[in-house]
């Protein structure tokens, strides 16, 4: 979610497959991805591969790019696909198999896609509705707790969120209502909230760091909105990256407002370096990695034993009781979904 990376190579050494000797193993994500130097260096000394990232931009648009590029991928392995478009990928070729070293670590209730193991699952985390403690105090109002409460007259024009169409918390953010209301409740609820004043931009960085007024960045973009769907993991990112840091987190969570996201990787169909990719998912289930993606992705680790940061686990713990969504239904309906949002709320 926040932060810059790692080792890059040189693209003079992407020649090859991994039988041929190739020194660069390429890594595709969204802008959000973020791992330490030193955990990055010790990977590439052990495996003797450098690592390369290209950034392709918010989770819907990497992974729409990803499969527009599958017969002449960008890269070897791509990271940031989350259970809100992985049948997209999966119906559309984008992975080969591969059966991750560490893959019967990974807690059971984030493994998928058993049987053929296109992907790996890498983090975790919770799409939630954040709040402006400091504005909510200011005014005297409550902060909303729940779906139902944001489209309440006292907290008309305050909500902004990300499109659904385009970005994958935004995405998600449709797929909780959806979990929470039905297929018969969930259009009418977007109704009232639009009626509300709800605002939709293009992308978490836009909505986050340019339209929240609880975040560093909102404060400097004179952002008017105190209330926008982000994560539950973002108040520790406020903490870690004030300084001074704060004793308490600026921002809050409304946690009846959350919806679960698992991130995956997986090697790309056609990647030119596929025991480069190999090498690279299983360094990303190691404990290492998992242990060093809270602090600088600001998500949960999948693997069984990985421990948080306190201040992680203090200021952004998982929500308790988030909503969930089968896969199979979300591949059934996401695409209709998000065109009935579209109409909705958009036009």
């Amino acid at each position: 979610m926040v932060g810059t990376l790692a080792a890059c190579g040189s693209s003079s050494d992407d020649a090859g497959g991994g039988s041929g000797g190739a020194k660069t193993v390429t890594l595709v994500s969204h802008d959000s991805w973020a791992a330490s130097k030193d955990v990055i260096a010790a990977f590439e000394k052990e495996s003797g591969y450098k690592v390369k990232v290209l950034k392709d931009g918010d989770a819907g648009q990497a992974v729409n790019k990803a499969i527009l590029t599958k017969d002449n991928p960008q890269g070897d392995v791509f990271f940031g696909v989350d259970n809100t478009l992985l049948s997209r990928a999966l119906d559309n070729g984008l992975f080969q198999p591969y059966e991750a070293k560490g893959s019967d670590r990974v807690r059971p209730e984030y493994r998928t896609d058993r049987d053929k193991h296109r992907v790996t699952p890498i983090d975790t985390g919770d799409i939630c509705v954040n709040y402006d403690k400091a504005w909510f105090s200011e005014h005297k109002l409550t902060p909303p707790k729940s779906f139902d409460d944001l489209v309440k007259p006292e907290y008309k024009d305050l909500l902004v969120t990300e499109n659904a169409g385009s970005s994958s918390p935004g995405l998600g953010f449709l797929l909780g209502t959806a979990a929470q209301y039905g297929d018969g409740g969930w259009e009418g609820y977007w109704k009232k909230l639009k009626a509300n004043g709800v605002k939709v931009v293009d992308s978490w960085e836009q909505a986050y760091n340019e339209e929240f007024s609880g975040s560093a960045g909102g404060k400097k973009a004179k952002g008017d909105r105190p209330l926008v769907v982000s994560y539950a993991s973002s108040p520790p990112a406020e903490v870690v990256y004030a300084d001074p840091q704060p004793d308490t987190a600026p921002t809050g969570v409304a946690d009846g407002t959350c919806f679960r996201q698992v991130e995956y990787a997986g090697l790309l169909s056609n990647a030119k370096n596929p025991e480069g990719g190999k090498a690279l998912l299983d360094f990303m289930l190691s404990k290492s990695f998992q242990e060093d993606m809270p602090l600088n992705m600001f998500v949960y680790p999948v693997r069984e034993g990985a421990q948080v940061p306190e201040a992680f686990s203090k200021f952004g713990p998982q929500a308790k009781d988030p909503q969930t969504l089968d896969p199979a239904k979300i591949a059934d309906n996401r695409d209709q979904w998000v065109k009935s949002w579209t109409s909705l709320v958009l036009k």
